[in-house]
């Protein structure tokens, strides 16, 4: 029993001690629908730090040069709300689109993906 005390004490004031950034979306999954090939997608993520530390976003990780990410550069304060923006352009790609863009910052649930999806027509 008293083993098991200390290791709860422990849990306690290291979540108390250590403060970390969080990192959550409002909605981590969007869908364009239909779009014609050659325009231009933009989506928007709103997110909020809900940590106890400035989050700071290092990076966004995307797997085709059609998609670019804007993200805030400066640090993001415990409780304060941010948005990334995703452009995906569709001058080379068409049909089915389902994409991960991977968020990687300083949170402690990181990293976090992102996803759009939506279909691409033939001009």
């Amino acid at each position: 029993m008293k083993q098991t005390s200390i290791f709860i004490f422990f849990i306690f004031i290291s979540c108390i001690a250590f403060p970390q950034a969080q990192l959550k979306f409002t909605d981590t999954k969007k869908n364009f629908g239909f779009v014609k090939q050659g325009e231009t997608v933009v989506l928007k993520y709103d997110f909020v730090n809900t940590g106890n530390e400035a989050l700071v976003i290092n990076e966004a990780k995307v797997s085709c040069s059609c998609t670019s990410v804007d993200f805030p550069k400066a640090p993001i304060p415990p409780q304060q709300k941010g948005t990334i923006t995703v452009t995906f352009e569709t001058k080379s790609v068409y049909d089915r689109q389902d994409r991960i863009v991977e968020i990687i910052s300083n949170a402690k649930n990181s990293p976090v993906n992102i996803r759009y999806k939506g279909v691409v027509l033939r001009k």
